[in-house]
């Protein structure tokens, strides 16, 4: 019997074709779903990875609610092309606190995963106002409302409490004080009356990430009396790809491989 007769058997038996369809789907699924297992394992760690601050988690939320991620991915391929024009190719370990990824499947505009401190937040302002007034191609929308949007807080905590259940290391102080710091981040001269508070924000985020300098205090919209959605998206974008410090990783990559 040939091999072509052993297939009509299955083509005239659909209870049979029906078994054999499931079996090779099992086994294909086992394949895909058995590396799952062990993900933690392909994870390479590295230095400088932390959760975001209350005030960047506020931006990333306006940046999934504004549909950012439609027209720019957050992930540099390690493809020659893109990593002279974007920067080190992006590693795993610098999702491992996103939840939901931002990875994106297609770009409209740049790949955002490097794009902290690539700009001023002069810059990052007028773009958002006006993205022709930097950009003069630009097709984007501009996003002016957000300069006069107050930016509303209340349920950061809450953000921060879901995040934890998933396994994201804020601790019972992070999330304390949450409102206390996303008001200090935004503002150098914050001083809550009749509040216990000793700007520990910067220390509370750098020891986990095990490297001083990137938690940013300042005004991101250049105002510091009045906290706005355009500060918490600003603090956000300019904190994207600044957390691990890849010319040490280039250099222990290169000793590695050697």
């Amino acid at each position: 019997m040939s091999l072509f007769d052993k297939h009509k058997i299955f083509e005239k038996h659909s209870l049979l074709l029906t078994v054999g369809i499931l079996v090779v789907v099992a086994i294909g699924g086992i394949i895909e779903i058995a590396p799952l297992f062990y993900l933690k394992n392909t994870i390479e760690k590295v230095d400088g990875m932390r959760p975001y601050t209350p005030l960047e988690l506020a931006g990333r939320n306006i940046y999934i609610r504004e549909g950012c991620y439609v027209c720019h991915s957050q992930m540099v391929r390690p493809l020659r092309d893109e990593v002279e024009r974007y920067g080190h190719y992006s590693l795993a370990a610098e999702s491992m606190y996103d939840h939901p990824f931002q990875w994106g499947s297609k770009r409209t505009g740049p790949d955002l995963a490097r794009v902290g401190g690539k700009y001023s937040d002069a810059w990052h302002y007028d773009h958002l106002m006006d993205p022709r007034s930097v950009v003069p191609e630009s097709i984007m929308p501009p996003y002016a409302f957000l300069a006069d949007n107050r930016l509303h807080f209340d349920a950061i905590a809450d953000d921060m409490k879901a995040l934890k259940l998933i396994g994201v290391p804020y601790s019972d102080d992070m999330i304390e004080n949450a409102k206390l710091d996303i008001q200090a981040q935004a503002n150098p001269d914050f001083f809550p009356e009749n509040v216990d508070y000793d700007y520990a924000l910067t220390d509370r985020y750098e020891a986990i990430a095990g490297r001083e300098g990137t938690v940013k205090v300042r005004a991101f919209d250049g105002d510091a009396t009045d906290l706005t959605e355009m500060d918490a998206l600003i603090a956000y974008m300019q904190m994207l790809g600044t957390l691990v410090d890849f010319s040490t990783y280039e250099a222990d990559d290169l000793q590695n491989r050697r």
